[in-house]
């Protein structure tokens, strides 16, 4: 009698066992570590939108492959060692397929040798080329790299002429690897940086810094930050009675931050994908029926308009789904299938990745766009 019930506990024991798995095939978990709080916000709450409106969108379609997505999200409010403790909860905690974030890429430089080393893909929302650069077998990201943000900001610049140019950043991961760039690629397009001042990404007054630059005579002001003091920009220089071209990084595509400025945000210029001049494409263009549906799709649920930054959250989710697609539940075949990806289309532009790049997006992933006295985006021609 006592094998008898051994044999019985036994049996439900492994039945119970090989049931597991079984119901863990019925799901996959996506963690995303995001700013949704914080001075990110900006970023990290359309991303969190997104993410939540295209998991729902593919569970009521059925899954990925037959799986529902879990999704979790985290707000790290814009703090890069809360996004490591956040990362490592995700990963041994959870155990998650994937990450995707964070927002900033202060954030994204600090976890991303974690998620490599423990074999976990991370598509991060963040700008900085640092980021894929060098490569790591499974850190990948969606925005434009912010040397080719450089060259369209210098390319505009050259064709008006312009030699001088005074440069603000804020003292973030994504400020500092802007200036970086600026410094490192002046020289290519013979434009002198005849001052750069830093300031704090919470600052909400740069009078003072913006003159410093009028002092040094400068033709014109690029600004690097992703956080709203960078609406304080325009409203600065405008104030001073300055009449130079304002160029902003591409951090500046959200609505909310032109609206900020103001009266003062006529005329600023930055180099953005195409999301928020979508309507304006050509129906031949290759992007314009996604742009256009994601930014239906998202005004509608979100009721707030659409931005850059929530479409680099689509591209991250998309292309995580589509690598699922194609390599199944197993981690390395999900990798392998996002890195020979080609001919991608995402709201940034047409990704094409390779062991090489892990950004996968080049200089026409951009259109220089400016801002309209009632703070529009429109194309700048």
């Amino acid at each position: 009698m006592r094998r008898m019930r051994n044999l019985v506990v036994t049996t439900a024991c492994a039945a119970l066992l090989a049931a597991f798995p079984a119901a863990a095939a019925d799901t996959i978990k996506v963690g995303a570590i995001l700013a949704v709080t914080g001075p990110a916000a900006f970023l990290g709450a359309p991303e969190a939108k997104t993410l939540e409106m295209l998991a729902a969108q593919v569970n009521a379609a059925g899954g990925i492959k037959g799986m529902k997505v879990e999704l979790l999200i985290k707000d790290s409010a814009g703090d890069a060692e809360k996004a490591l403790s956040l990362a490592k909860q995700l990963v041994e905690e959870e155990k998650v397929f994937a990450i995707l974030g964070p927002s900033t890429s202060g954030e994204s430089m600090k976890i991303k040798q974690y998620m490599d080393e423990n074999a976990t893909l991370l598509l991060s929302c963040a700008a900085a080329e640092a980021i894929t650069t060098p490569v790591l077998k499974w850190v990948f990201k969606t925005p434009q790299n912010d040397a080719n943000a450089v060259r369209w900001i210098f390319g505009d610049i050259q064709k008006k002429g312009l030699k001088k140019v005074g440069v603000l950043n804020s003292n973030t991961g994504f400020g500092k690897a802007g200036r970086g760039q600026l410094e490192k690629l002046a020289p290519e397009f013979g434009i002198e940086i005849a001052i750069a001042e830093e300031y704090d990404k919470a600052a909400v007054d740069l009078d003072a810094e913006v003159t410093k630059l009028k002092a040094k005579d400068v033709q014109a002001v690029i600004n690097w930050s992703i956080e709203p003091a960078q609406s304080k920009v325009p409203v600065s220089v405008r104030k001073l009675g300055w009449n130079v071209p304002v160029y902003q990084s591409h951090g500046f595509g959200n609505v909310k931050y032109a609206e900020a400025c103001g009266p003062a945000a006529e005329g600023v210029l930055f180099p953005a994908g195409r999301l928020l001049v979508a309507d304006v494409l050509p129906d031949s263009h290759p992007q314009k029926a996604l742009l256009v549906k994601y930014k239906k799709d998202y005004e509608a649920s979100a009721k707030e308009a659409v931005s850059t930054f929530g479409g680099h959250a689509y591209d991250a989710f998309t292309l995580l789904m589509k690598a699922i697609e194609i390599g199944g539940p197993d981690k390395e075949k999900a990798r392998a299938a996002l890195e020979n990806l080609k001919g991608f289309v995402g709201t940034a532009g047409i990704f094409n990745f390779s062991p090489q790049d892990h950004n996968g997006l080049g200089m026409d992933a951009f259109e220089m766009l400016t801002a309209t006295k009632d703070c529009k985006f429109v194309l700048a021609r």
